[in-house]
């Protein structure tokens, strides 16, 4: 996985001083590690390498326009880019001029078409397709030979027909409803027994170096000690999405489900909510895309679970204050109205943001 950083909404002579203040916001590496960053800068051929030592060689991808390869000013910046140490990506197809600028990766506008075979062979890579939209777009592309991909692919997943699977569907509601009510742990174990990929995940968790048990964890029971009652909720919540695809993938919802629930966790607990909505708000982001995991109505879900109505609101409708919350952690670019609205500074909300991504970034390493 890689994050890609693109400062549009402030003209180009100012993206280098916003990209600083991002960048020198305390703590983001270590928040952040260990994925790469895409970074895009406007006019880059003018800057000294002094002026981007703000960005670390070993973790930067710096993207270069297909246009601007054919300026000599450009190659001869790429050239020294790439001669201490930065990784270079062309935006678009450049010919024998993306060669001449050092570049070994390429993004691409994947949604109608894919680029020539050519292209691809010349390049080392990691290519980055954008648009896919997909399912069978992205495995398109992943044939191709790219391997960072961007869309809404995420949000369509590929459904699956087997007769296993409606069975899969009803367990995992079962689970939901038994957590929703804060079921008997004993219970909870009986229906994990059934669920064999669940199970194993879970004790995967709490066997990891995060919770640094001192002996190994072999039952359920155990678990349930190591983890607490309230975090194991959480957990299981999230292990809805480790499920791995058929093509022995990870599900790419499962980031996208952490960074949710923890935003609104975030967001919540900085407009003054207490543990117990918190804890709401964290379930509203999570479980935000189960009619996308389940490949169900959301209105069936909720009608099996036995949720805060704040939380069902939000879910069926984004209303109410957790729905208005949820709308904003949903956007990939939240204005300032919607903030000024839920009275959130913009420090507060990249905070938030930050420390979602790197909780997203733990629960993928442990899953």
């Amino acid at each position: 996985m890689a994050l890609s950083f693109q400062i549009s909404a402030v003209p180009d002579e100012t993206q280098l001083t916003t990209l600083q203040t991002v960048f020198g916001y305390p703590d983001m590496d270590a928040a952040l590690a260990p994925l790469d960053y895409l970074v895009t800068v406007a006019g880059l051929q003018q800057y000294d390498l002094s002026q981007l030592a703000f960005l670390a060689p070993a973790r930067t991808i710096l993207r270069v326009p297909a246009a601007a390869c054919a300026e000599p000013a450009m190659q001869a910046k790429c050239k020294q880019l790439a001669e201490a140490g930065y990784r270079l990506m062309v935006d678009g197809e450049a010919g024998i001029d993306a060669g001449k600028c050092a570049i070994r990766s390429l993004a691409f506008d994947c949604r109608a078409t894919l680029p020539s075979e050519l292209t691809m062979l010349t390049m080392a890579g990691p290519h980055l397709a954008l648009n896919v939209d997909t399912p069978a777009r992205l495995a398109a592309c992943r044939a191709a030979g790219f391997t960072l991909f961007s869309g809404d692919y995420v949000r369509h997943p590929q459904r699956e027909s087997s007769a296993a699977d409606g069975t899969s569907r009803k367990r995992l509601l079962a689970l939901l409803g038994l957590l929703a009510r804060d079921a008997d742990s004993r219970e909870l174990e009986i229906l994990l027994k059934q669920d064999p990929a669940l199970a194993y995940h879970l004790l995967k968790v709490v066997n990891s170096a995060a919770f640094a048990a001192k002996s190994p964890i072999h039952s359920f029971g155990q678990a349930i000690n190591v983890l607490g009652r309230r975090q194991l909720q959480r957990w299981l919540q999230l292990l809805l999405y480790a499920r791995q695809q058929d093509d022995g993938g990870a599900n790419a919802l499962l980031p996208l489900a952490a960074v949710r629930a923890a935003r609104m966790e975030a967001l919540c607990k900085a407009r003054g909510g207490d543990r117990d909505q918190q804890d709401m708000a964290f379930v509203a982001g999570v479980f935000s895309l189960l009619d996308v995991l389940l490949d169900m109505p959301m209105t069936e879900i909720v009608s099996a679970l036995s949720l805060d109505l704040d939380v069902v609101m939000a879910l069926l409708d984004r209303a109410g204050p957790m729905g208005d919350m949820l709308k904003l952690v949903e956007q990939d670019m939240s204005d300032t109205s919607a903030l000024h609205d839920l009275g959130i500074d913009h420090e507060t909300h990249w905070r938030s943001l930050l420390q979602a991504c790197h909780w997203a970034i733990q629960v993928s390493r442990n899953l």
